[in-house]
């Protein structure tokens, strides 16, 4: 029973914490860009970039 007196408070400074961590990453654009990311991994930059077709002579 007194390890409850120890628990609950700690348990809800957590809570707290966790809360606070996931509104500040919110709050500063964490959550923004869900998509983006995921389709940057699907691009196929391995080739070499194309050669322009003007000729600066």
């Amino acid at each position: 029973m007194e390890a409850l007196y120890l628990l609950i408070p700690l348990s809800v400074l957590l809570v707290f914490g966790a809360l606070w961590l996931f509104f500040r990453a919110a709050d500063h654009g964490q959550f923004d860009d869900l998509v983006g990311p995921g389709l940057r991994v699907l691009q196929d930059d391995d080739r070499p970039p194309a050669p322009d077709d003007k000729k600066s002579d």
